[in-house]
């Protein structure tokens, strides 16, 4: 069957509501199918590209959304769904292909990537088909129907991986994972050197206090501002923070993208740098744990040899 594309509208909320409820019932993780708010914000702001696709008759049978950081040159696929009686006939590639093709043609973007569920081939081998190359798992990332892992997906811009800066050295650690990702996406590696594992800092102790968080998102993002000015420092593209994690004296401040809905938490940023986590890394997990996170992720740059070795050590 022939259908439409064409850029989502404030008044297709509603059925972009049924759309994924169809799809994937109440277990949908995203707000972008179920928050009308956020939906609403995404579609007029200019920070994403939502297309939805209709048959002759205007149902809505298909979406798919390329959330846009521009400041970071970094888009993320997410969204995409067909309704179950319009499932077979390339409508899901076809909208990943136009709504990557869309975003990526502004020349604002350098990359996207996108996170899909491993339960079923299908989503892979559509990402795959529109150009984007697997670098790896993320396991138990998410709840979904359950506790899934979601591969790790990503597609360039033209050109973009014949100006990247090269690394000098990684943790020894890191030189199984830069190999796969030389073989799977074909960069360069071969003049990175093993760096020398860093002496142990002393662990600090962590006892009968607890870490604090902080559940405050307007705070949390004021306070955020004030600590990484230089939009430099704010590495972890797409994420906002929303929580606050403090160590009882005030040795660091770590803040978070808590998703208890999801049952996830992204470690967005660390003040005064990473380094100040240093034992403390399982004191954090727990306090994240019990407010509703399973899972717990960083983004860290690969010449941030400090900053990885912390994260490996613990």
């Amino acid at each position: 069957m022939t259908v439409v594309l064409a850029p989502a509208a404030i008044q297709d909320i509603a059925e972009l509501r049924q759309l994924y409820f169809d799809v994937y019932g109440h277990g949908y993780p995203v707000p972008l199918g179920s928050d009308p708010a956020v939906m609403r914000r995404m579609i007029t702001d200019g920070s994403a590209h939502w297309l939805t696709a209709r048959t002759p008759r205007g149902d809505l049978v298909g979406s798919a959304v390329v959330q846009t950081d521009a400041g970071s040159r970094v888009g993320k696929l997410l969204g995409l769904a067909v309704h179950p009686g319009h499932r077979g006939g390339g409508l899901a590639s076809r909208l990943t292909g136009a709504v990557c093709e869309t975003a990526l043609a502004t020349g604002v973007l350098d990359s996207l990537y996108a996170t899909v569920r491993v339960v079923t081939e299908g989503p892979q081998h559509v990402v795959v088909r529109n150009g984007f190359r697997p670098l790896g798992l993320l396991p138990n990332a998410v709840e979904v129907d359950g506790c899934e892992s979601l591969a790790l997906f990503a597609r360039y811009a033209d050109g973009v991986l014949e100006r990247r800066a090269p690394v000098d050295r990684v943790p020894e650690r890191l030189t199984g994972l830069l190999a796969a990702a030389s073989a799977g996406i074909g960069i360069d590696c071969a003049g990175t050197a093993r760096a020398v594992a860093l002496e142990s800092a002393p662990r600090r102790a962590f006892g009968a206090e607890p870490i604090e968080l902080i559940s405050a998102p307007a705070f949390v993002r004021r306070r955020f501002l004030e600590r990484f000015p230089r939009a430099a420092d704010r590495f972890f593209p797409l994420h906002t923070p929303n929580a606050l994690l403090v160590a009882a004296d005030g040795g660091f401040e770590a803040y978070a993208d808590l998703d208890p809905v999801a049952g996830s938490c992204a470690l967005v940023a660390v003040h005064p740098r990473p380094a100040a986590l240093t034992g403390a890394l399982e004191a954090l997990m727990t306090t994240v744990t019990r407010a509703g996170a399973d899972y717990a992720e960083t983004l860290l740059p690969l010449a941030d040899t400090e900053a990885l070795e912390i994260f490996l050590a613990s």
